[in-house]
């Protein structure tokens, strides 16, 4: 004997939902996007100061307290050493930085634009410089051939 799709429906709720209140037919619409975590410097130093600390048995118990996997603190650890947390500064500070580093990033892109511009001309200059000096010797042997007499032809 086997049990239809409206019989499991009505076994689960009566209302033609499922079991469970998220998924396809949740009452409610789709489940909304969950949104992106993001760690302040501190907690960052504090977490790997503390996985740095626990014995090899509890690192593990300290990654699944706080809900976080192995590849953060991989990255954390990277990040410090490479001093990108030590200086933990004030925000305000940080926008002028990056600002000042977008300026310099600008003032590359541009310089690098100038000098293929500079090297764009100084081609044309030269092409402008042989195509006048090839129009100057054509119109001198335009000029010689006036000069002379045609040739004749030969008889034989």
């Amino acid at each position: 004997m086997s049990v239809s799709t409206e019989e499991r429906r009505g076994a689960a709720g009566g209302r033609g939902e499922s079991a469970s209140s998220s998924g396809p037919l949740a009452g409610d619409g789709p489940s909304p996007r969950p949104s992106r975590r993001s760690f302040s410097p501190e907690y960052k130093l504090a977490i790997l100061a503390e996985y740095d600390s626990a014995p090899d048995g509890e690192k593990g118990a300290v990654l699944r307290r706080e809900g976080l996997y192995s590849s953060h603190v991989i990255e954390w650890a990277r990040a410090r050493d490479a001093g990108a947390l030590a200086g933990v500064t004030d925000s305000r500070e940080s926008g002028k930085r990056s600002r000042r580093s977008a300026e310099s990033v600008e003032l590359e892109r541009l310089r690098a634009r100038n000098a293929k511009l500079e090297a764009d001309l100084l081609k044309t200059l030269t092409a402008l410089e042989i195509m006048g000096k090839a129009h100057a010797l054509l119109g001198q042997l335009s000029e010689s051939a006036e000069d002379q007499d045609p040739p004749r032809p030969s008889k034989k």
